[in-house]
């Protein structure tokens, strides 16, 4: 299913780029002959080599260009609607639905791709105040004084809007070539948010995937003699007591420090897992020790991808008070580099010191405790008491980060290695190695820790319930089926005539354990007995 994720978001990323080339190149080529004479074009057209406006070009050469677009288009266009198909088939509903938030931030920035282009004309005509020009300039000033702009006046005919301003003693706001670089900027922002995305997801899944044997091992007979509910042990020795209980724990500085550094090495051991998992279970869903804590994360996990994978109007609003303060010698995205960094370690950290403070709780309440260490889920162990604030803020971090790699391969792609903007080779090479640290830090440290701890809230996600009502419908459907199969054969009607046509009422598995669990509860499954709490929480 990863797989499929990632060639559906390669389409995405082919579609859009071929969309953004095409809608440069012709709007581009027809703005740079528009205002040429009919005679300057003849000459033109007559030099070798020379760059022919759609009027001089043939007609083969021109259906020809349109129709591979056409072909690619709808090509790309039916794949894409047979992997959102696919998906469909496959349950897989929050993929879904990430894929289509995906599409929604990538049909914006081509929005605004198409609106640089159709309207630079227009406002390379807006003339501002030389004066106001030359201030918060992102390098030293480069631009030509008005007498070295007239001595270039018959080479440059790309200037003519700068000479339209020039003669009324302005300049331009800003000029076609700059909206185009600029056009080509949201082209680079859109492909690294597509590949920093994929990346988070792959590494984070990669780290989870041993968490599949821990799961297996959770049915295995030692594994429930090990935690047998009859046995007593002392709380400091149990194995999760002493991997969270030292000297360190004694005040909360000091945890800190133990936490900061837990991170880098075995962030989620075995025994936080095995232990969380525990807790989890006896919280919301009773004693069903069979019940898949790994398979609900990685649901939870493909839930909160969903929302990583948008762009928030305060996103956006960050984008353009960088591009504003990125004035020459005020070093603003070399700060810039180190906010995702400092925020990354300090969640990273806050997870560590949640699990420990379980650990410290469960020590202060008993001293002797019956099997296996039983923390208690609660939205207290958050800041705010909100569980989900973690997922906006590293939302906001990710993208900051994916901004800070854009901006810098778009500089050297439009710019060169050698631009005033790579003027100190130190700078670089940091902001470099912090963006790389950034993204690895997240996706393979912060992300698993944050999709295990964030299941310690007050409650759950409705993905549990829909996948143990969708296990209960497919059982029910089974017996249905069967049934029928039974009563179609010969065999089946002659014991229904020696039965009077009376089929059998007893109760199916399924519907002995729902009653189980009713008379168990007094009246609700414990599944059904969290709902309005979840509701509670979603509003």
């Amino acid at each position: 299913m990863i797989a499929t994720i990632l060639i559906y978001i390669v389409i995405l990323t082919i579609t859009y780029l071929i969309s953004s080339s095409s809608q440069l190149n012709i709007l581009v080529t027809g703005k740079k002959y528009k205002d040429m004479t009919e005679k300057e074009e003849s000459a033109h057209s007559m030099e070798v080599g020379a760059v022919r406006s759609l009027q001089e070009t043939p007609t083969w050469a021109l259906a020809t260009v349109c129709f591979f677009f056409i072909a690619v288009s709808i090509f790309l266009e039916r794949l894409i609607n047979l992997l959102s198909t696919r998906l469909k088939n496959n349950r897989k509903k929050s993929l879904l639905e990430a894929v289509e938030n995906l599409k929604s931030v990538l049909m914006v920035l081509g929005f605004m791709s198409l609106m640089l282009n159709v309207t630079e004309g227009e406002v390379s005509k807006i003339c501002i105040p030389i004066k106001y020009a030359n201030r918060m300039l992102p390098c030293r000033k480069t631009i030509k004084s008005h007498d070295d702009v007239s001595k270039d006046d018959d080479d440059d005919r790309d200037n003519s809007f700068f000479h339209q301003c020039s003669s009324k003693g302005k300049t331009s706001l800003i000029s076609q070539e700059g909206l185009t670089q600029l056009s080509f900027f949201f082209c680079v922002l859109a492909c690294m948010h597509i590949l920093c995305n994929l990346a988070i997801l792959l590494l984070g899944m990669a780290k989870m995937r041993k968490w599949k044997s821990w799961e297996k091992e959770t049915q295995t007979v030692e594994y429930l003699a090990a935690n047998d509910p009859n046995r007593f042990r002392i709380t400091r020795n149990t194995t999760f007591a002493r991997r969270h209980l030292s000297s360190w724990t004694e005040t909360s500085i000091q945890l800190w420090i133990k936490c900061f550094f837990r991170q880098f090495f075995n962030s989620v051991a075995k025994v936080d897992y095995l232990t969380l998992r525990h807790g989890f279970i006896f919280a919301h869903v009773s004693s069903n020790n069979a019940f898949n804590f790994q398979n609900y994360i990685q649901r939870s996990l493909h839930e909160d991808f969903k929302t990583v994978v948008g762009i928030s109007p305060l996103m956006w609003l960050t984008v353009v008070i960088f591009m504003l303060l990125d004035v020459y010698g005020w070093r603003v995205y070399f700060y810039m580099s180190f906010v995702p960094l400092i925020i990354v370690l300090v969640i990273g950290t806050k997870l560590e010191m949640i699990v420990a403070k379980m650990a410290v709780t469960i020590k202060e309440n008993n001293s002797v405790i019956r099997g296996t260490p039983l923390v208690e889920p609660n939205d207290t162990h958050f800041w705010f008491s909100n569980p989900r604030f973690l997922l906006s803020i590293l939302h906001y971090t990710l993208f900051l980060n994916t901004f800070e790699m854009a901006f810098f391969l778009w500089v050297t792609w439009q710019f060169g290695i050698n631009s005033c903007y790579h003027d100190n080779r130190g700078i670089i090479i940091t902001r470099l190695v912090l963006a790389v640290t950034v993204q690895f830090l997240s996706s393979y440290i912060t992300l698993p820790l944050y999709a295990i701890v964030t299941q310690m809230g007050s409650s759950y996600k409705r993905a549990i319930l829909e996948e143990q009502l969708a296990n209960v419908l497919r059982q029910w459907q089974g017996i249905v089926r069967d049934r029928r199969k039974k009563e179609q054969t010969p065999e089946t009607d002659n014991n229904d005539n020696n039965n009077d046509g009376d089929i059998d009422s007893g109760e199916s598995p399924v519907q002995s354990e729902v009653a189980y669990d009713f008379r168990f509860s007094g009246g609700q499954p414990p599944i059904l007995q969290e709902i309005p709490i979840q509701e509670q929480t979603e509003r």
